[in-house]
């Protein structure tokens, strides 16, 4: 990107390595790099290296990105917005966030200022622009829940618009932001909240049994999140710089959807919890274990995690090379012993699995 190209207050730096952006502390080199700490400055950004007919790249938390060990040529944008803007709106409240902001912070302000929806969803690493991309959920909870409006650029049309929950058509770890890739660049997410101190009723098993309280009941707000956060650190998806188990970008693959005769060619103890839609969604997590790849399955370089098997890490001195490789050594396990193709959660750039 020329300079003169460059939006009034971005800050250009020197040319470095992708690696110092993911979680997975992978990737090559990025040809140039953009940091934007205002709206105006990111679509500014967006909008200069699509004048110079360059490729971007969008970061924020580098939690959900494996970036191949060839870097990435064009323009690198690192997303720093911050903003949290506050209305009451009776019981409710309406709270407008920056897209920069990190997720996890703004789930700490939640249960501190007692806002209900959101704390099951602690210790997810990466920022709040990147939640409804991939309308993040865990423990029972999505953020599609709680999302009222996504303020977006629309590079298509060249505009700011404010999209609706319902336009942002919001599924299983999925959203019009991934069925049309690059169009839309979240500028910021508004959430509506009830208040109160407890929490949304529990649904997931394992987070009511942790809390000692019966599945569809209420916990305080502040023992939710801490029982998740402990739940998380256990499996080794906290971020910790000392812990390689947290090197990764978090679940690799996401669950199956099956239709029923797919699911009835399961072996009778795999799990199978029935959809609306009629279809059955089945463990990742199981299917890998029981296609005979363990904990810690791999080499000194990459491997599964030995908290979790969902999980790819960096052990030290991998490559994004290293890490696709067991990777596919894991899908193509799975889709030999249960013939189901597992798919990627994370966006692969400059690399294909």
């Amino acid at each position: 990107m020329a300079e003169a190209s460059r939006p009034h207050g971005a800050s250009p730096t020197i040319a470095t390595t992708l690696a110092d952006l993911t979680t997975l502390r992978l990737g090559g080199p990025a040809g140039a790099m953009v940091e934007a700490r205002s709206e105006e400055e990111l679509v500014g950004s967006v909008v200069a290296a699509e004048d110079a007919a360059e490729s971007l790249l969008l970061v924020a938390g580098g939690s959900n990105l494996v970036v191949g060990d060839g870097g990435f040529t064009g323009t690198v944008v690192q997303i720093l917005t911050r903003g949290v803007a506050v209305d009451h709106d009776g019981a409710d409240v309406q709270v407008s966030v920056a897209a920069g902001v990190g997720w996890d912070d703004f789930v700490a302000r939640a249960v501190e200022s007692g806002w209900v929806g959101i704390e099951s969803l602690a210790g997810i690493p990466g920022s709040v622009g990147a939640t409804p991309i991939q309308n993040v959920g865990a423990y029972g909870q999505e953020v599609a829940e709680t999302i009222e409006t996504v303020r977006v650029w629309d590079r298509a049309a060249r505009e700011i618009r404010v999209l609706t929950a319902a336009e942002c058509r919001f599924g299983y770890r999925d959203s019009r932001f991934k069925s049309e890739p690059g169009q839309h660049v979240v500028l910021g997410v508004t959430f509506r909240f009830t208040t109160g101190s407890m929490s949304a009723p529990i649904r997931y098993t394992e987070l009511a049994r942790t809390l000692g309280v019966e599945q569809g009941h209420s916990a305080p707000l502040a023992d939710v999140r801490r029982a998740v956060l402990e739940l998380r650190a256990g499996k080794g998806m906290v971020l910790d710089p000392d812990d390689h188990d947290t090197w990764s970008a978090g679940s690799f693959f996401t669950n199956p959807f099956l239709d029923a005769g797919q699911a009835e060619t399961l072996p009778d103890e795999a799990p199978r919890f029935p959809q609306p839609d009629g279809t059955v969604k089945t463990s990742a997590a199981w299917l890998i274990e029981h296609a005979g790849f363990a904990k810690g399955h791999g080499n000194d370089r990459v491997s599964l995690s030995t908290k979790h098997t969902l999980a790819l890490t960096n052990r030290g001195g991998a490559t994004t090379a290293d890490l696709l490789a067991l990777a596919m050594e894991v899908r193509d396990g799975v889709e030999l012993e249960f013939g189901i193709r597992l798919v990627n959660e994370p966006v692969l750039v400059g690399c294909t699995l």
